[in-house]
Formats: C-alpha cells, structure tokens, sequence
C-alpha cells in the first residue's frame, strides 16, 4: 500500500506539473471545409455537392483547429444537420481519437441512405474537453437510392393500364407513384405536357388534360437520378348517360334471339358489349343479339362506350335467363341389384314445371314408360336413364336426361371387410372392423358395388381363427382386448346367396403403462452409479433394456449404468412389444455451474462484491483456509484472497476457484519518469486491464508505429534495455476488448 500511494503523490504533482504549463485560453474549432477526395489517388477538386449512391459514397472535408491541446481521451467527431441546417438532432458522420496533436487534417465520411436536401451543414466537436465548432457553409446532399424510372398510375387502378385517363364532368382524378417503398419520404418533379408543376408529393390531383409524368427531385443531384416516369395521358369528357333499352322478352327457350339496344345511337362513338364483366369479341354496334341457342348464354349483359369529348361509360346490367332450363335428380342408387323373385323401384324427381317422362332400357325407349318411376324385375337387367322435357310452351323441346343405373341379377356377391381406421399390428389397443363393401357378380363376371342397396339387406356371422363370435351378427366388429387377437372373417346371407368376406388378422397392444424410474439424471462416472427401475413386476416376463435404441442384452430387473444416453425397457405382452418412457441419462458438464460476475473478482477495498452460482442443486463456499463460509447460491466478499465453490448437480459435483482482489483506485498515468531510481519507471496500469488475457494493450511511438502489442499485460514496459532519443518523449495506447476500446490516450516519457 505505501509503495501504491507514493505512485499516486508522484502522479498528482507531475500532472499539476503539466497542467500548469498549458494555455488558459479554450480550443478553436474552425468549420469543416469540403475537400478533394483522398481515396488514392487523391483529387484535385472539392466537392460542391454531395450526390451519393449504392455504388460511390465516398466525401472528405479539411478540418482545422487551435491549441491548446485537447486531452488525451478525445475524440473528434464530424456531424451532420438536418436538410434545413439544424443540429437540433445531428447525425455523427465520422469520429477519430488520432489525431488529438494534429491541428490540420482530413475527415472521411459516408452521407446516411436517408440524406435529400439542399441546405446541409457540418460541424465538428470534440469530447475532452467538450467544444462545438463552427457550422460549414451549406451544401446540397442526396443519397440516390433510386436510379431508374418510376411508375405511376391512376389511384384505385392495378397499373397504369394503357396510360390513359379521363375526367368527367368538371370533377378530377389522383395520380400517384406506386411500387416504390417510402414513396411518401421523397420530394417530386411533376411535369403536364412538359410543363413543371407545383406539386412535390408523391401524389398529384389532376384536373386538366394533358401528358403527366413525375420524377424524383434530387435537388442539385437531379442529373444522376434517371427516375422520369411513364407517362398519363389525361383526357376530359362528359358523360351522356348510356343505357339499355328495355328488351322484349329477357327469359328465353333454346333457339330463340333477343337484340338489346343501346339507348345512344352515335357514330362518333365506339361500342363495347360485355357479358357477366367480361368484353364480347367483336362486338362494336349499339345493338347486340343474344342467341339462346348457345350453350351458356344466360348472364348480365352491358354496354360500353367512349369517344370525342365523351367519358367512358358502362350501362347497367340487364339479365336474361334460360326458360327452358330446370334440373332433374336420380333418386335410387347408381347400380340396383334385383334378386330372384323380387322388383326394385327406379324413380327421379325435377322442378320443371309441367314436365314429361320417358324411360329408356340400355339407350331405347321402355313401351310405357312415362311416369317418373319404373319398376324393374330380375329378367330386365340393364341400363336406364329417364328424359324429361317440357310440355308446350315455347321451350317444349328442352329435354334433359336423368344419370344412368345400372340393374342387375347377380350369380353371387362378394363381401369385403376392413379395418374402421388407421391400425398398425401392436400398435393399436382397440379397432373396429366393417363391411367395407359388397360387390355383385354377374355370369360373366363382371363386378357391381351395390353396397349402398344390400349392406342393411344381409344377415351376418362374424367368426375368429374360423370360429363364429356369439351375438356378432351385425356389420362392424369392436375389439378391445389383446385376448381378442386373431384372424377375422364374416358370413353373409340374403335371401338364397351365401358369401364368406376376406380375412384380416388383427394383433392388438395391451392397454398398459410401462413406467420406468432412475435414482439420477446426471452420470458422474463410474464411482456413482445411477440404478433404473420399474414398479412392473418383472418376474417371469420376457424383456430387453435398450441404450441409445441400442439392446444391452441384460436381464437385471434393475439396470445399474455409469454411461451417458437415452434409456428404455421394452416388454413382450402376448407377442407385441410394449415400450416404456425414455430417460436420458445426461453427461456431466461443469459448463453447467455459472458464476456472475466470472473470472477475478475486482472491488475497491473497503466494500464488497456479490457473486451468484447458478446451475446447480445446492452450493458450499469455503474460504483459503477451509472453512465453509456460505451454503446459499450468492455470497458477498469483503476480502481479497482465494476462495473455492463446491456445486452439486444431481449426485455429482462441481468445484469452481475464484480470485478476490482490490480495484487499484489509481487511473491510468500519462506521464513516467525513466530514470532507474525504482519510481515511476514502468507504465503501470490498474489491476482491471492489466493481466488480463482478453485485454489487448498496444503502444505507439508519435510516427504511428507499434512498439507494443500485448494481451494479458504485465505493467513492464518500457523494458530497461529501452533507450529514449529525446528528453520529453510522447506516445499513444489504447486498451481494448474484443467488442470495444476501453481507454486511450497518451503517455510523455521523461528521462
């Protein structure tokens, strides 16, 4: 401590010392000049304006000022106004801590990507001590984000469609930039005809005819923009009031024609007809004729106009609609089965009005058949459809044919059954089966499903391994139980067929929990060992122990493991594996216990510091001596010296060393004496940058050049192999992290 406290007087009167010698009067800083570009090879030229883009942003000023010196911890930084010249909220450009003895140097700067103005202005200021400069002259400054032409459109349209728009009647249109983002953060050029116009949003109210564009308005930049736009051709007209003249007839049988007349005959004029929205091709008279025979003629229809002096206009719609148009329904099943000795009952249903039937058997007309059923017997198999058409009337040739059924006789039926859902063997614990289908077969042996008519028609036997089921005679099957596993088959009967399904093997999981525990999750190595057991009595019972999916091939009822991994018992119940829930026994990693802060713990003597552990079950501290100094998560030290955390993680543990020591309260001296008398000899920092490993520590001489670059520095230099040319030597350092510089400045050497 005494030999720390003459440091500090020595320190004390050679600043005084300093100090003294110093001008009374402030720094001067002058305004920042615009000046040649100094990227090498520099130029010759200042800049007048800043025009900047993605692919060139590059600006130097000169920037001057006046002693006395400014501290060693300075910086300069150049700032930037707002487009009007205000510093209210400045914008830093740039900053530099190098050159706190040069009093005439260059500053480089980019401009920001959101910079558009005229009136720009620079200052700069520095930070120890802190003055503000002058403000510069004005400049015009643009970063050109945009460089290609804009695009705009009649507000409420998708695009600029044709490039034309009108105003009707006195009233006016908005015409807008579009697909470009923050259009509303730019300043525009709006011309009509060529001619400039007031506006300079990204919107233009426009009221008169005319050719308009619009353009980014880069000021004194403009020339490097290339953003003209398309162009709007405006037009003025009035609207005449179009309309359809109302026709004679809008409901229409098939053949018959209807002329819809627009109400404004004009030659002048150009017509357009649309049906449901859309243009009709070369429709271009004020009248046009809707023919109802063809097919899809019913729709809204309207008409369109434009030309000299008239707006475009649509009419409203009218409707015409198809009288002859009705829908008819099949009401029995696509294939009908008709067995020996019994009719089926074929039938439709239509909302026509007055309507006629006529049967049809494999595509000819049934003698008599003009009802809306038909009964069929086992000697008519066939295919029938019914025609329906409507009686008198103009549309009493409109007919429409039902969908066709197939009759048949069969020689035999086919059952099929099938699981109700998803089953997977020793997966499921229950699962129906059904009837999923019945199929007819003919003589020929062609196949009808005719599930829909006959599935409630068929008695049923459902049978296990051959066996009939008591009491099984519906068309599911539920099983439940793994006493229930088997290979399953159903009968089926009606009236004289007799069918025997497929068969389907069913193997279900038993209904059953397998549990395992462990007295660990953390595997600490082989002198603790971690038992896993289960509650399931294992007696008698066939059974593997997996790591890692892996068998280990054991037959412990309780399995003892040392090693890392993911743990599980598998159970055979009644041929299905029956697994357990997974333990994952988890390596021990020391990573896990954490310190904060970590690494040296720093605090001025006479107070103290708190550090926390966490990541563990339970904690001892112990000081130098052994001695357990706290069983809490978090102890506060008062006292430097070594200290020893005990962590425990499950059954494991984890030890942590930690180093307690006193924050040197001396700052970082900017003057040492070199002169061999064991006093001030060395730069010596404090204990919290020095050996330290992640602290980088770099000395320059006054040219620029490293004479020192160090990490975990050991307040040893200059060496005293070190000689020093002149008396009173200036050099500069900076210590820093990875992420940051956390001092800098200057150190005068005085022999």
């Amino acid at each position: 401590m005494r030999a720390k406290l003459s440091f500090k007087i020595k320190y004390f009167f050679l600043t005084i010392l300093l100090l003294g010698c110093m001008q009374l009067s402030a720094q001067v800083l002058n305004a920042p000049v615009a000046a040649p570009n100094q990227t090498p090879p520099p130029g010759s030229s200042p800049w007048d304006k800043a025009c900047a883009s993605g692919t060139f942003n590059d600006y130097w000023v000169n920037f001057t000022w006046s002693p006395p010196l400014v501290n060693s911890d300075n910086e300069f930084i150049l700032e930037l106004s707002d487009a009007s010249g205000s510093f209210a909220s400045p914008v830093e450009l740039a900053r530099d801590a190098t050159k706190n003895t040069n009093f005439d140097f260059f500053i480089q700067f980019s401009l920001p990507t959101d910079t558009r103005g005229e009136g720009y202005k620079m200052r700069v200021r520095s930070t120890s001590p802190a003055v503000i400069g002058a403000s510069s002259a004005a400049y015009p400054m643009y970063f050109i984000d945009v460089n290609s032409g804009l695009t705009i459109r009649q507000q409420g349209n998708a695009d600029f469609g044709d490039g034309t728009a009108e105003v009707c009647n006195g009233n006016s249109i908005t015409l807008e930039v579009y697909n470009l983002p923050n259009a509303n953060t730019y300043q525009y050029n709006w011309y009509r005809s060529g001619s400039p116009l007031a506006e300079k949003s990204n919107t233009i109210t426009a009221s008169q005819a005319g050719m308009y564009n619009v353009e980014i308005d880069y000021g004194a930049c403009s020339g490097s923009g290339n953003t003209l736009s398309n162009i709007i051709d405006v037009t003025t007209g009035a609207s005449l009031g179009i309309a359809i003249n109302t026709p004679t007839k809008t409901d229409l049988c098939a053949g018959e024609t209807e002329n819809l007349e627009a109400n404004i005959n004009n030659a002048s004029l150009t017509y357009a007809w649309f049906k449901d929205g859309t243009a009709i091709p070369s429709s271009n008279n004020y009248i046009f004729t809707v023919d109802a025979s063809v097919p899809g003629f019913e729709g809204d229809y309207q008409v369109e106009i434009f030309g000299p002096g008239a707006c475009v206009e649509r009419s409203s719609a009218v409707t015409i609609t198809n009288a002859g148009n009705f829908t008819v329904t099949r009401n029995n099943p696509a294939n009908v089965v008709v067995l020996p000795g019994q009719n089926e009952i074929l039938s439709v249903t239509t909302d026509a009005s007055s309507p006629t039937y006529q049967w049809y058997r494999d595509g000819s007309p049934v003698s008599g058949a003009t009802s809306n059923s038909l009964t069929v017997s086992e000697t008519e198999t066939g295919s029938y459809f019914a025609r329906i058409s409507l009686s008198g009337g103009p549309c009493s040739s409109t007919s429409i044919d039902s969908e066709a059924t197939t009759v048949v006789t069969p020689a035999s039926f086919e059952i099929v059954i099938d699981y109700a859902s998803a089953y997977t063997a020793c997966a499921n614990n229950s699962i129906v089966l059904d009837v999923a289908a019945i199929n007819a077969i003919d003589l020929a042996g062609g196949v009808t499903d005719v599930t829909a008519s006959l599935i409630s028609g068929f008695s049923y036997q459902w049978k296990k391994d051959g066996s009939p089921i008591s009491g099984e005679t519906s068309a599911s099957l539920s099983l439940t139980d793994i006493t229930e596993n088997g290979n399953y088959e159903v009968d089926g009967n009606i009236t004289t067929y007799n069918a025997t399904s497929n068969s389907l093997a069913v193997q279900l999981l038993v209904n059953e929990t397998l549990t395992i525990n462990s007295t660990g999750l953390i595997s600490c190595g082989p002198s603790e060992p971690i038992t896993i057991n289960t509650a399931t009595n294992l007696t008698g019972e066939s059974y593997d122990w997996f790591r890692d999916g892996i068998n280990l091939n054991v037959t412990d009822i309780a399995l003892t493991v040392t090693e890392p991994g993911t743990y599980q018992l598998v159970l055979d119940r009644n041929g299905c594996p029956l697994p357990s829930n997974e333990i994952v026994i988890s390596g021990l990693d020391p990573a896990l216990i954490s310190l904060d802060p970590s690494g040296t713990i720093v605090f001025p003597e006479s107070s103290s510091r708190t550090v926390t552990a966490s990541g563990g079950d339970s904690y001892r501290w112990y000081d130098s001596n052994n001695t357990e100094i706290s069983t809490s998560s978090s102890v506060t030290f008062t006292e430097e010296g070594s200290y020893v955390l005990i962590a425990t993680i499950g059954n494991c543990e984890v030890s942590r060393e930690l180093t307690v020591e006193y924050l040197d309260n001396f700052k970082i001296p900017n003057v040492i004496t070199v002169n061999g008398d064991g006093i001030n000899d060395q730069w010596i920092i404090p204990n919290s940058y020095s050996n330290k490993a992640e602290v980088n520590v770099v000395i320059f001489n006054s040219a620029g050049k490293e004479v020192l670059n160090e990490f975990n520095y050991q307040n040893n230099w200059p060496e005293s192999s070190m000689t020093f040319a002149k008396q009173n030597m200036v050099f500069f350092y900076k210590i820093k992290d990875a992420n940051e510089v956390l001092k800098q400045g200057t150190i005068t050497i005085i022999r």
